[in-house]
């Protein structure tokens, strides 16, 4: 038996902003034991038997970032493959995706376990066992998929009715009445997004429920660009990955589908999908509150409070939300969380770009973040990993003056190339060719002073980038 875990990779986590940006999205958020959302998944995927191939399904945008996290935690990970959306279309899309690559690479009997990249499971032994009953289910043709059992009447997931282990129907999220008749009958879970099934099932699946999707999807497959050696990658064509229909994959099979097993399963799972949940993998204290940095509180209750460097002091306040980052920060009372979605879709509507990056920001060679800028300034640090390089680019309105913080840079400034140590710089003339690279061990950092007319970080022009940006 070859069993293929897919982890599915996408979406902005709206309701996780100011943490979560478009940029950097909920699945790298970092928990309390410093691993990411997606490397909990990664972990858990591994830890499944006779793993043959892991799948990550990413935007091209985000495939550095996921590389990354991948590497942290070699050698656990297995052998893997990321498939490169061009455009997010919706699960069913990305799970066609991954089917088809199966289906390839392992063959028509391959199991594939397909999990979300932003979700914490606790209890990693009734994963295992809840996931080996799954898999069986798939050995006979079956699409299994996992039901929690509910601890609550929630609005805000989804789902599944079900006689034992047959699906009745899938529902979609309920209002408050409706979430409490659930929960009482006992004959309702709800739908962690978790599927289990042979590459050959879900392709028949497909065919008979959605072959719009397949056929897009198998075209973008074959036209894609196929890389091998350090990552494994395919990037799927965007021309024909834009016909597939935007829809998810329980709209599009499972809704439709009758060869259904749900496995039901009681387990510490955390989707992550609000701040209220993000608030339960810490520990409150006495008086009901979750707190992460330094907060100091007086006659305060009921409240998850974040700090990334600030100090954070509340008086006689209760069932707040209170998230502050280094650009941003979100007050919310805590039975509004949902409609955080909705801050995040007004700043990106208004352009803001609060919605999109952080002040640190994450690029391929590693991070920068804006220090201070004004009229006509602009300051940064700029931090890269060892071994990694900047684009050989140039800038229409802006001059440069790196100089070095820490670890060693090798610079081309337009026909010089250049070693600097710590405490030593270089200046670059608006209009000259220059790339920053690290031929260091460690960690290379330096200070950029932009000064010009326009700083905005469209003003670049690449002639070669090792990223494919050029």
């Amino acid at each position: 038996m070859k069993v293929v875990p897919v982890i599915i990779s996408g979406g902005a986590g709206s309701r996780l902003w100011p943490a979560s940006r478009q940029s950097h999205p909920k699945p790298f958020l970092k928990v309390g034991d410093g691993h990411s959302l997606i490397q909990h998944t990664v972990l858990r995927a591994a830890s499944l038997k006779d793993v043959a191939e892991l799948v990550a399904v990413t935007s091209r945008d985000h495939l550095f970032l996921t590389k990354d996290d991948f590497d942290e935690l070699y050698p656990a990970v297995p052998p893997h493959t990321f498939l490169l959306e061009p455009e997010g279309r919706d699960t069913a899309a990305a799970v066609a995706a991954s089917v088809i690559h199966a289906n390839a690479t392992q063959g028509p009997d391959a199991i594939l376990c397909v999990f979300p990249a932003d979700h914490m499971i606790g209890d990693l032994p009734a994963f295992t066992q809840v996931m080996g009953r799954a898999i069986e289910h798939a050995q006979q043709g079956l699409i299994a998929t996992l039901g929690i059992l509910p601890s609550r009447p929630d609005t805000a997931f989804g789902y599944i009715e079900a006689d034992g282990e047959k699906v009745i129907r899938f529902v979609e999220k309920p209002d408050l009445d409706a979430a409490k008749t659930y929960l009482a009958s006992g004959r309702f879970f709800w739908n962690a997004g978790i599927f289990c099934f042979k590459a050959q099932t879900m392709l028949d699946a497909m065919a008979a429920h959605c072959p719009a999707v397949l056929e897009a999807v198998a075209a973008s497959y074959e036209h894609g660009l196929f890389s091998n050696g350090d990552t494994n990658k395919v990037e799927l064509s965007s021309e024909h990955f834009a016909l597939a229909p935007r829809i998810s994959l329980d709209h599009a099979v499972m809704e439709q589908a009758r060869n259904l097993a749900v496995v039901p399963c009681q387990m510490e799972w955390n989707d992550i999908g609000s701040w209220n949940a993000m608030a339960e993998l810490t520990p409150a204290d006495g008086g009901g509150n979750r707190i992460r940095g330094d907060v100091h509180m007086v006659d305060t209750s009921g409240s998850y409070i974040s700090s990334d460097k600030r100090v954070i002091g509340t008086v006689g306040v209760s069932d707040l939300v209170i998230v502050d980052t280094p650009d941003a920060l979100l007050v919310a009372s805590r039975d509004r969380v949902q409609d955080v979605k909705k801050l995040f879709e007004g700043l990106k509507a208004s352009g803001h770009e609060a919605h999109l990056l952080h002040s640190t920001v994450h690029r391929p060679w590693g991070t920068y973040t804006v220090l201070e800028e004004g009229d006509r300034f602009k300051i940064k640090r700029i931090e890269v990993k060892p071994g990694r390089r900047l684009s050989l680019q140039m800038h229409h309105h802006r001059s440069e003056h790196w100089v070095v913080v820490s670890g060693s840079a090798k610079v081309v400034n337009g026909d010089r190339e250049l070693f600097l140590a710590t405490n030593q710089s270089t200046y670059i003339p608006c209009g000259h060719k220059h790339r920053l690279e690290n031929p260091g061990k460690i960690d290379l950092v330096i200070i950029e002073v932009q000064s010009g007319d326009y700083l905005g970080e469209d003003d670049i022009v690449r002639f070669d980038d090792v990223y494919g940006r050029a």
